[in-house]
């Protein structure tokens, strides 16, 4: 009996060594730290939805200092989070990212103003000053403004740009007339700050006819050749997918999922639980890529008169191959 016992156990653990051993990794870089932004990749690993469908995933948070495309550049991560404008420049520039999936449909970008600078609708913003996220973030307003006409280099008939640190500091000192908000953060840092909202002015990309696509996954143009590579980031997108559903559907476990995740501590349950009601309204219903928003984002980054984000019509810079891939 005891012989059978021992041998029913080491087949059980053979069978969990195999299935280890089976499991395919992934490494997915974020665009930023650990938050709800992210929350459905985070629910997806404490939910054992990637270990269900044959993955070992690791994710890894981003921060100031972390650029996605250089990171995947350099062989850091198989798949990251970037916005479009991001990837679609970088690509440009020689780093041959293809997005396989599109997470975020509509966009969370905003311009958030002082009411008292008489700031009421964009042709206002000449002559102020804005606070501007760089590290690919800046490239949606540069879009705006070379719609607009207004330069951005701080003369007279343009707008003055101080380089916005990942806060909302210049407007709460009143360093600036304006800063880049985010629907699902850093609005609410300044409501926090002591504004109210009639004390505001908002601009809300999406409004404005310049909004570029945010929050999409990306990996590099040669691993698409490889059929294995493909059906890999199937099973991720799928299971990505069902984490972002059950997120959605369940935002205060979701929330205890991310603020275990977070090592930092910098954002309490509250702001957790804030962002991932306003993240739920910007996702899309399958992580499809809708050709007619790409096509506008495209138009969007292109339309920068003498100096536009990309200066002709991407190639190969989406595929839907990893979407019809899953079953």
């Amino acid at each position: 009996m005891k012989k059978i016992m021992a041998l029913a156990a080491g087949a059980a653990m053979g069978l969990s060594l195999a299935s280890a051993q089976a499991a395919e990794k992934v490494t997915i870089q974020l665009k930023w730290v650990s938050q709800a932004q992210f929350a459905g990749y985070y629910v997806a690993k404490e939910k054992g939805f990637y270990k269900d469908a044959g993955l070992d995933v690791t994710i890894k948070p981003g921060g100031p200092d972390v650029a996605p495309p250089q990171v995947i550049a350099g062989g850091g991560a198989d798949v990251v989070v970037d916005w479009m404008p991001s990837a679609l420049a970088s690509r440009e520039k020689g780093v041959p990212l293809v997005n396989i999936s599109q997470t975020f449909k509509k966009s969370g970008l905003m311009l958030t103003c002082r009411a008292d600078t008489g700031i009421k609708k964009p042709a206002d913003l000449k002559g102020k000053t804005v606070g501007v996220w760089y590290g690919g973030n800046e490239y949606p307003f540069l879009s705006w403004m070379s719609k607009l006409g207004y330069k951005t280099d701080g003369s007279k008939d343009g707008v003055k740009i101080i380089k916005q640190g990942f806060n909302v500091d210049p407007i709460l000192q009143k360093q600036a007339d304006c800063v880049s908000t985010m629907s699902y953060n850093e609005y609410w840092q300044v409501i926090d700050g002591g504004y109210k909202p009639s004390q505001l002015v908002v601009f809300k990309y999406e409004d404005e006819g310049v909004a570029t696509l945010e929050d999409g996954l990306y990996v590099l143009e040669k691993n698409l050749k490889d059929p294995a590579f493909v059906a890999k980031m199937a099973k991720f997108v799928k299971a990505s997918t069902k984490g972002w559903d059950y997120a959605k559907a369940h935002p205060d476990e979701a929330v205890k999922i991310i603020l275990a995740g977070d090592s930092t501590g910098a954002k309490t349950e509250k702001d957790q639980k804030r962002m991932m009601t306003e993240v739920g309204k910007l996702l899309g219903a399958d992580g499809k890529l809708d050709p007619k928003d790409y096509e506008r984002t495209v138009a969007t980054l292109m339309a920068g008169g003498s100096d536009p984000v990309i200066t002709k019509k991407p190639e190969g810079a989406t595929t839907s191959a990893v979407t019809d891939a899953i079953k």
